[in-house]
């Protein structure tokens, strides 16, 4: 992976991330950081679905990002429901 695809990957995984955050209902308690790793993972299991199914991975594909979204929500959902929540202390 090059410099320029792995900035790429964040800036897609960022959009792709926030994408899955505005789906999913309801306020979720996570980091920016992991927002952004939520959707470059979510990018990479919706390109290799798409390539499994034998769709253009090359370029723009709806398919492509409609399943990178699918798995965004997913992962958002996951996220909010299992990361340990922070704690106040006063």
């Amino acid at each position: 992976m090059t410099i320029g695809g792995f900035f790429t990957a964040i800036i897609f995984g960022a959009i792709i991330g926030a994408l899955g955050r505005l789906i999913v209902p309801g306020k979720q308690d996570m980091a920016i950081w992991l927002t952004v790793v939520v959707g470059i993972i979510a990018a990479f299991l919706g390109t290799g679905v798409a390539h499994l199914f034998g769709l253009r991975t090359h370029g723009w594909n709806f398919w492509e990002t409609l399943f990178q979204i699918v798995f965004a929500v997913i992962g958002v959902y996951l996220v909010a429901t299992f990361w340990p929540k922070k704690t106040t202390q006063h």
